[in-house]
């Protein structure tokens, strides 16, 4: 049944019709969980899609989503694409002038905003956005002080006029989304823009489809799976896998922000859940935190466990037996060890996915030894957006995996990796020039990711083309990979790596404060502030050494000379992060600019 899904209107009638359950969407509402049925869940995308059709939405036209993830986020999201409408979604932690020209230059007709301070960002722009026809309020809260606006309907009023519209008609949405084709444009999603201008990626229903079909980690989901989910819906990995979990009728609920995730996860106790590495280094360095400010016993112990664990996992992964001895002892180790972290994570996980950027082997290599399994994968928004995977029966530390079934990547001279696939998008909106640019003569899409296979046929990304960095004595240097390996460390927060057409590199550092401040005290070191923390010699002498211990297996060119440590963490909000947490290194580094000029002294 489900194979003959062709477009995910098609999708969101399977789910309804197979996988009938009382808890398919879950959040908390007033600190309570409340779940949306199957049933209730196809009837409220169905009435809000009709009632889109009533307001005037035709099949290609947009409609924008302003809002936090929720079970009101993907019943908006299918109740567009049912009606033959194109969604846009937006991230919410954008500025308001950033959502008034995705708004704008989608050519949005209706958007759905939830209220708050969202609804704030909507009221500020709302004069400037002359194609947009309707707004519709998200949430249950209290409508905005100041009312919803000439625009403005409720949720409510808008499924209102879907019911009458199915009284009289009870195959509407039916005859809709038969008429919707594979090929037909789904969504319009904006790049985060690291650099220049956001793109508008057009993915059709197609290229999702394909994406869904060709994971073969699809074939590890059933209905019983319940995933935890975490990271914004604006964001293509979250949302081809909210279509991936519905396709398998998972049950998805929602963390209540980033911060409660680990809370969620004792709560909700996951069998699943995707992230960026970011979480991951996270946890790694906070464990490790804890480790080495244990006592020699327990320190012991923990790399006792790890080395066991290590021990039968490339066994395990090179499909060899595990000796009964060294099993007794990983049961031991993970008793001993790992059980409090397991126990932290609720305790189900079968396995997570990692995408957005790589992650170490290292903290791959931790996790799958404490009983964690990450699946790292590999894609972009243009490609819907996942092009390699590793999976539980093909899995491989540093690696993203190998490629999905029916797509194409090959290897550039110049270290490009470029792909051809379904899931590749039709091109950028009203933007000629970038797709022609963003494709070779003979229709492989240009990643801008530096990549090469092992002997396997495993991909491993070590960079991107942009970023490289090409010292004045002519070397070429990834900063990722050495960003990636400084990340692991407990003291590290944030990095970026300088030394374009330099004679050596640097880097600026924006210190892990909690773990700095800790050692800081244990070593008697006064301070009254970040400031003066950061101008003791110790300190400087920490950094130094623990960029020679991650560092250590680069080349002598690879080496960080000088590097710089900062009081402040970067963030979106203040200039130096995507909504994605990339970096945005050209604004890092005119931002400091002095500081790096000064880490490069005239001789």
């Amino acid at each position: 049944m489900q194979e003959s899904v062709t477009t995910l209107g098609q999708l969101f009638l399977n789910t309804c019709r197979a996988f009938p359950k009382p808890e398919l969407l879950k959040s908390k509402v007033d600190g309570r969980w409340e779940a949306v049925s199957t049933e209730e869940f196809g009837r409220r995308v169905r009435r809000l899609s009709l009632g889109l059709r009533a307001l005037g939405l035709r099949p290609g036209d947009k409609a924008a989503i302003l809002a936090e993830s929720a079970p009101d986020w993907i019943i908006a999201d299918f109740a567009i694409m049912c009606a033959g409408g194109v969604s846009v979604p937006i991230f919410p932690t954008l500025p308001a002038e950033q959502i008034r020209y995705i708004i704008d230059d989608s050519e949005a007709r209706i958007l759905f905003s939830a209220g708050g301070v969202l609804w704030e960002k909507y009221e500020a722009i709302q004069a400037r956005l002359p194609r947009l026809e309707k707004v519709v309020c998200l949430g249950r809260g209290p409508l905005p002080p100041g009312g919803l606006g000439p625009l403005g309907l409720s949720l409510a009023e808008a499924m209102a006029l879907g019911e009458k519209a199915e009284a009289a008609d009870p195959a509407a949405l039916e005859s809709m989304v038969g008429a919707i084709q594979p090929d037909d444009l789904a969504s319009i999603i904006y790049t985060s823009g690291t650099t220049g201008i956001p793109k508008g990626v057009m993915l059709s229903h197609g290229n999702f489809i394909s994406n869904i079909h060709g994971l073969t980690l699809h074939e590890y989901f059933d209905q019983n799976d319940v995933i935890l989910s975490f990271l914004p819906l604006s964001h293509v990995l979250e949302r081809t896998g909210s279509f991936l979990f519905l396709f398998h009728g998972c049950t998805i609920v929602f963390a209540e922000n980033v911060a409660a995730v680990g809370e969620n996860m004792v709560e909700i106790r996951p069998t699943m859940m995707i992230s960026v590495p970011r979480l991951f280094e996270k946890i790694y360095a906070r464990v490790m935190d804890q480790v080495l400010a244990g006592s020699a016993i327990k320190k012991g112990i923990f790399f006792w466990g790890v080395k066991v664990g290590k021990s039968a996992a490339a066994l395990t992964l090179a499909g060899r037996r595990v000796p009964r001895g060294l099993a007794l002892r990983l049961k031991l180790a993970r008793k001993l060890v790992f059980h409090k972290i397991l126990a932290k994570t609720g305790g189900r996980f079968r396995f997570l996915v990692c995408g957005g950027a790589p992650l170490a082997a290292d903290i791959m290599e931790f996790f799958y030894v404490a009983g964690l399994v990450i699946m790292a994968g590999y894609g972009l928004t243009e490609t819907a957006p996942v092009l390699a995977a590793n999976n539980p029966t093909h899995y491989r530390f540093g690696t993203v995996g190998t490629v999905l079934p029916g797509v194409e990547l090959r290897i550039a001279e110049d270290g490009e990796i470029l792909a051809r696939g379904p899931n590749v998008m039709k091109g950028y909106y009203k933007n000629e020039e970038a797709t022609q640019a963003a494709f070779t003569e003979d229709g492989f899409f240009r990643t801008g990711d530096i990549g090469e296979f092992d002997a396997d046929g495993y991909l491993k990304i070590t960079g991107r083309i942009k970023d490289i960095i090409v010292t004045s004595g002519g070397k070429n240097i990834s900063p990722q990979n050495l960003e990636n390996d400084l990340l692991t460390s407990v003291y590290i927060e944030q990095v970026a790596v300088i030394g374009d057409n330099r004679k050596y590199l640097s880097a600026l550092v924006v210190p892990s404060f909690p773990t700095l401040e800790s050692w800081a005290k244990e070593q008697n070191i006064p301070f009254a502030n970040r400031k003066e923390l950061l101008s003791k010699p110790e300190v400087y002498k920490l950094f130094a050494s623990e960029m020679e211990l991650y560092l250590k297996d680069y080349g002598r060119v690879e080496q960080i000379k000088k590097f710089l440590l900062l009081e402040k963490e970067w963030s979106q909000d203040s200039g130096e992060m995507t909504p994605t947490m990339k970096l945005k290194r050209a604004i890092i580094q005119k931002k400091f600019a002095k500081e790096i000029e000064a880490l490069y002294p005239p001789e």
